[in-house]
């Protein structure tokens, strides 16, 4: 009996091989992998030396100057010429306030020059424009890349084929329609609808909506649509929430292109008493100072750029967190 309970040595199984653990093969493949910071100018050995650092580092601070100051360069330069008087703006471009300040520019820009009329204008417009191309964008988005109608490839393929035409090639027809309208044959012209409607059709908002929508996660609508929720539900409560980068890179495109439209208000609203600033400014800086008309620039620009950096802190944040809450 004791011979057979003790365990012969040759009917034990072979060990297993050790081998390689997940995180063990990732280490390897990463070791044996290329490096990626050896493919610049200088190579890793050559960074580790204290001279090609100090260079590098160097180059780096001098690029990073050279954008600010080609980015930033203009818009500062106006702010500073638009509170200096015209003779030192002339003599002395970069020089700062060889004669002092004249703060009265701006307000006799605002005053004189009727900006206020002109800037409400503007906002109205800017708008008007927002809103329809947000509304034609998100809901032709939706349509094409959550709902899915049985010709859904045709009308999205017949949708990019519009960015393939010039906008000057639109103009002459895109102003028959507003003169003369196809059903109620009214006249949108001198009309702040005829400014802002036909901002709406942009194929390149609908685009970009739509790819935005194909990578959300299915996982998440297929559960609303599992809990009960219709068309309208999902939308609002579900891809509407997750969709707030998108629509902040919208709102930013739409409000900054009807902000410096010029051509299509000029054509559409011949009244000078219904012009946005970017049509008013430009005819009245014949008959303008260049100190006033260079404050009345820069009151014309603080609006987009203000705009421009709180959307970018908006849509820079994730925009999953609306549809854990909803």
């Amino acid at each position: 009996m004791s011979m057979l309970t003790q365990p012969n040595p040759q009917l034990q199984p072979e060990p297993l091989p050790d081998l390689p653990s997940p995180e063990r093969r990732r280490r390897r493949t990463r070791d044996l992998a290329p490096d990626s910071d050896s493919r610049g100018i200088t190579s890793a050995f050559d960074r580790r030396q204290p001279v090609v650092g100090l260079v590098r580092r160097a180059v780096h601070l001098g690029v990073l100057l050279f954008l600010v100051v080609a980015a930033l360069g203009p818009i500062l330069w106006l702010a500073k010429s638009a509170i200096t008087p015209t003779q030192d703006t002339l003599r002395q471009p970069i020089a700062l306030w060889p004669h002092g300040t004249d703060w009265v520019n701006l307000k006799t820009a605002w005053v004189d020059l009727h900006l206020g009329l002109y800037f409400k204008n503007t906002m109205i417009i800017a708008l008007g424009s927002w809103a329809t191309q947000m509304l034609v964008a998100v809901t032709g988005g939706y349509a094409l890349s959550i709902l899915r109608p049985r010709f859904a490839k045709v009308i999205y393929g017949a949708v990019m084929m519009t960015m393939f035409v010039p906008v000057v090639v639109l103009l002459v027809p895109l102003y028959l329609t507003i003169l003369d309208l196809p059903v109620t044959h009214g006249s949108l012209i001198n009309t702040y609808w005829g400014a802002f409607l036909p901002a709406g059709a942009s194929a390149f908002n609908v685009a970009l909506v739509k790819r935005f929508f194909d990578n959300l996660p299915r996982e998440v609508i297929e559960a609303a649509r599992v809990d009960g929720a219709g068309d309208f539900r999902l939308f609002f409560h579900v891809v509407l929430p997750m969709s707030r980068p998108v629509l902040g890179v919208v709102s930013v495109f739409a409000v900054l292109a009807a902000w410096k439209d010029f051509i299509w208000p000029l054509v559409v609203l011949p009244d000078p008493a219904k012009q946005p600033l970017s049509v008013r400014l430009p005819s009245l800086a014949k008959v303008t100072e260049l100190d006033v008309f260079l404050a009345a620039l820069l009151i014309s620009t603080t609006v987009p750029i203000a705009f421009f950096v709180v959307f970018q802190r908006f849509f820079l944040r994730g925009g999953l967190d609306g549809a854990v809450k909803g």
